[in-house]
This record gives structure tokens, C-alpha cells and sequence, in this order.
């Protein structure tokens, strides 16, 4: 929580998805997040759906599909495999 105290990103936790999409716009915005970020509905679907934890790396494509899941991170991450998968992805071997 040290990290959540020096970036100033502590919240109640949110009472319905208005206030939860506030607290991720602001998360997003105050920690400089570069890539498209989404809101999970309360009830947590998606995370359900791909077992975001530990923390993992996916890469998803338009019709749904996983193209890529990583390993347990942050030890199971390599940028180069995932580099791998979106050039294979986008048609560059």
C-alpha cells in the first residue's frame, strides 16, 4: 500500500459501477497508464474469466479469442514472448 500512499491512488472501495469507472479513470489518469484500460462489471466476470491473479499478461483478439497468456507474473512475464504473439498476430513472423 506504501505505492498506493506515494501515488496518492487510495479509494473507498466503489459503491456501484458509476463510482467504479471514476476510481479507474483516475487511477488511469494519475499513474500515467499508456494502454486502453477496462472496468470490470461488479461482478467481477472477466476477472472470473481469465484469472487475473496473480498478475498475468493476455492478449486478447477482436473475436475473443486468447492469442497469448502468460505465467503467473511478475516472474512468468517475458516482454518477448508476448512480442511474439502480437507479431504473429498482426501477420509479422
Amino acid at each position: 500500500m506504501q505505492s498506493n500512499v506515494r501515488d496518492n491512488v487510495l479509494f473507498s472501495s466503489p459503491k456501484d459501477e458509476a463510482e467504479r469507472a471514476a476510481v479507474a479513470g483516475t487511477c488511469v489518469r494519475k499513474l500515467g497508464i499508456k494502454f486502453p484500460a477496462m472496468v470490470d462489471s461488479f461482478d467481477n466476470q472477466v476477472e472470473k474469466a481469465y484469472t487475473g491473479w496473480p498478475d498475468r499478461l493476455y492478449l486478447i483478439a477482436p473475436n475473443g479469442r486468447i492469442l497469448y497468456k502468460s505465467k503467473p507474473g511478475p516472474f512468468g512475464f517475458h516482454p518477448e514472448d508476448l512480442a511474439g504473439a502480437l507479431q504473429k498476430a498482426v501477420g509479422n513472423p
